[in-house]
């Protein structure tokens, strides 16, 4: 069985790392890679998930159960709480395994181990080298290149899930080509008298940035926003096409497309209210395909953000769930060793697509399990290959520093609903708080 402690009180961010211990210098002996592993002794890997999603656990379960010697004692928190809790708990309780919201300043801040021999070791450093690059981290804490810090659980990607029933009550018979096709349904939802958008933007989770930055990426280049996310030298989220997105957001709020209570709901009313049927379309990731064709088989359907002009680029972030091993983790071997079998074991993978709703990360040419024809769950890994062809993968926009989303992107967003910002000076805003974590 597995442990779980859920967390439920967030600790204030911490601050500088300059007077905590310095991590002691953990390398791993690679010349034998058949000894990378869990061996037979008792083992407890300590892991510290975000909650609410199923995939981690039920692949701890399957490990344990290939590995009887291995148990996992399980730490969860919401996203946000994790984010600021992240820098503390790798200092003071150093998990062997970490959901890692963002990895930059962790990285440079030494609190994660370098990768690059267990890469080298296990062979991942023979895979497509775009499902690493997001996880590499340079000396001056810039993503996309540099020594391997972090490893996914699969690929996510966020887009627009449907309830098809609903969809047909509004005269919706596929995904619409364009936005301004899109916006014409979300009218014809709210004249029919449903709740076009039931989105979570309450509390410490900025729901909305998953539909601006779809919309971002609809109207401009996903590759500098990934600049920005990557910390690239002068990289800035206020540019006129981020502005024109961020105004269409405004649009559907403006519109009374969203739910009224937007900026009180939470990720799981977003998904129960789903489920029942009280709302058309909702953004969310390809990690909930398993749980919606279990709850609503045959009725979801799923599309990604639909271009400006019809051909243009679809806008979706699509990254690794990725988690890294803390610099003085205790198993540092058996968890890199657990990190690889997700990645090719065919149970692992089959659990990834089947619960994770994704495609695994692994070489090329790895196995992959037969999905059922008209799921939701083909559907997301469909429009996962067509992000793939377009090479318009984008990290998520809340992972470009520590404190962009609790301190940038939530507060702003929620202000946006309230009518209390404008699209530019949201921007701004959240390009301030930008500025003052890289430094």
């Amino acid at each position: 069985m597995v442990a779980s402690a859920l967390v439920l009180a967030a600790c204030s961010a911490p601050g500088s790392n300059n007077d905590a211990e310095e991590p002691e210098e953990s390398a791993p002996a690679t010349e034998d890679a058949s000894a990378l592993d869990c061996g037979t002794e008792p083992v407890t890997l300590k892991a510290y998930i975000e909650t609410g999603f199923p995939l981690a656990t039920e692949l701890f379960d399957e490990f344990e159960a290939q590995y009887p010697n291995v148990t996992f004692d399980v730490r969860e928190d919401q996203f946000a709480v994790l984010t600021q809790n992240a820098p503390r708990v790798l200092v003071d309780d150093p998990p062997d395994l970490m959901r890692l919201p963002q990895m930059s300043e962790l990285a440079s801040d030494g609190l994660l181990l370098d990768l690059d021999e267990y890469a080298a070791a296990f062979g991942w450093d023979t895979w497509p080298a775009s499902q690493l690059e997001q996880m590499r981290v340079d000396d001056e804490g810039r993503r996309g290149n540099g020594p391997l810090y972090a490893m996914g659980l699969n690929f996510s990607m966020t887009g627009v899930f449907y309830n098809k029933e609903l969809a047909a009550q509004i005269g919706m018979e596929e995904p619409p080509a364009t936005l301004a096709e899109f916006d014409s349904y979300l009218q014809a939802a709210k004249d029919a008298g449903l709740v076009p958008m039931a989105q979570f933007n309450g509390g410490a989770t900025g729901g909305l940035a998953f539909p601006l930055q779809g919309l971002m990426a609809s109207y401009g280049d996903a590759g500098e926003i990934n600049d920005w996310i990557y910390q690239q030298p002068d990289a800035t989220i206020v540019t006129d096409t981020n502005v024109q997105a961020t105004e269409h957001l405004q649009s559907w709020i403006e519109a009374g497309y969203f739910a009224d209570d937007i900026n009180s709901m939470d990720y799981a009313m977003m998904m129960s209210r789903f489920i029942e049927g009280n709302s058309v379309f909702i953004f969310n990731g390809d990690w909930e395909s398993g749980n919606l064709d279990a709850q609503m088989p045959g009725n979801v359907g799923f599309f990604l953000m639909p271009p400006v002009e019809e051909g243009g680029s679809f806008g979706a972030m699509s990254a690794p769930l990725t988690y890294g091993i803390s610099a003085n983790a205790a198993n540092p071997a058996c968890a890199a060793f657990f990190l690889d079998w997700i990645a090719t074991n065919d149970e692992a993978r089959t659990i990834a697509v089947e619960i994770g709703g994704s495609h695994p990360m692994g070489p090329a040419d790895a196995f992959m399990p037969a999905v059922a024809e008209g799921s939701v769950t083909a559907e997301t890994l469909a429009a996962g290959a067509a992000i793939g062809a377009q090479d318009g993968a984008m990290d998520f926009i809340a992972n470009a520093t520590g404190s962009v989303y609790a301190e940038g992107w939530t507060p702003n967003l929620q202000k946006l609903v309230a009518g209390e910002i404008d699209p530019t000076a949201l921007l701004e805003a959240v390009q301030a708080e930008y500025e003052s974590s890289v430094g």
